[in-house]
């Protein structure tokens, strides 16, 4: 069981903000973090990885971390940190990148082969692949069997087949390895795909707690489809508007009229949905 109530005043371009979270974690749990940026998503786990302090408590397994007499520092936490920009050392091999976090030849080999990287374990990082080198980072930090695992959008920079494969391979370790981890994300798919709890922040507090079920299959009244996405552009054509809209890696068109053409703005962020249509699956 992890309890983590912390509390810690953030500086942003905004100025102060509060970071304010309680809540508990049971053991083995994917929980993934989401929420707008500057929100307190990355600063809550560095707090957790014990990289910056904060007030409040922070219990892992009956151990305390963090109290008003205690800090325990990030070497002694027990802990996997895998970062979106991978933080490999440029001069180790693959292997010695993994061996460095502890020395166990045995381990180090059962992570190569889980995640095809094992005739990839003598060449040197500048060698390899985005994806390539995550799937490193992520051997790394199971190198020291950790109890915490935190992931800070590990995948963000990535495209979409090579996010789906890490995906994979973090599930896979996840669960072999019976960790609890806890993933910022932004990327609704993969919150689905990963984690069985999404805590939502905002301005530093909790507004949401529940399954990626309840949190991201929003639909309203009598809708059959919704769909999130960023308005891009509002072009008229004849006595018609047409709303060109983001969805995902998707460009899609929305007719609209006068009325909603007037009280939407490029930028905002809206919800496509319909009523009157039934969707269908094709391959492609």
């Amino acid at each position: 069981m992890l309890h983590i109530n912390i509390q810690k005043t953030l500086h942003g371009n905004l100025g102060n903000m509060e970071l304010d979270v309680a809540f508990h974690i049971k053991e083995h749990q994917f929980v993934a973090i989401s929420g707008p940026s500057g929100s307190g998503k990355t600063t809550l786990l560095r707090i957790l990885a014990g990289l910056e302090e904060a007030n409040g408590e922070i219990e892992v397994g009956g151990e305390t971390w963090l109290c008003n007499k205690t800090f325990l520092p990030p070497q002694k936490r027990g802990l996997g940190f895998v970062f979106q920009d991978y933080a490999l050392f440029a001069n180790m091999s693959v292997a010695e990148n993994l061996l460095f976090a502890a020395n166990d030849k045995k381990l180090a080999s059962h992570l190569l082969e889980l995640t095809q990287l094992k005739e990839l374990a003598h060449r040197l990082p500048n060698s390899l692949s985005g994806g390539q080198k995550q799937r490193v980072s992520l051997c790394r930090a199971f190198m020291r069997r950790p109890k915490l695992l935190l992931m800070d959008e590990p995948l963000s920079a990535l495209d979409p087949l090579m996010r789906t494969k890490l995906q994979h391979d973090i599930l896979t370790l996840h669960k072999e390895f019976g960790t609890t981890t806890i993933m910022v994300s932004h990327d609704p798919s993969e919150i689905y795909r990963l984690a069985n709890r999404v805590i939502e922040l905002s301005h530093g507090k909790i507004i949401h707690d529940a399954s990626p079920k309840e949190l991201l299959l929003k639909t309203q009244g009598s809708q059959k489809f919704s769909l999130t996405g960023e308005l891009l552009e509002i072009l008229k054509s004849d006595v018609i508007y047409i709303a060109i809209v983001a969805i995902g890696q998707q460009i899609v068109e929305v007719v609209i009229d006068e009325e909603e053409a007037l009280r939407f703005r490029v930028g905002e962020r809206v919800q496509v949905s319909t009523k009157a249509f039934s969707p269908s699956l094709s391959k492609i």
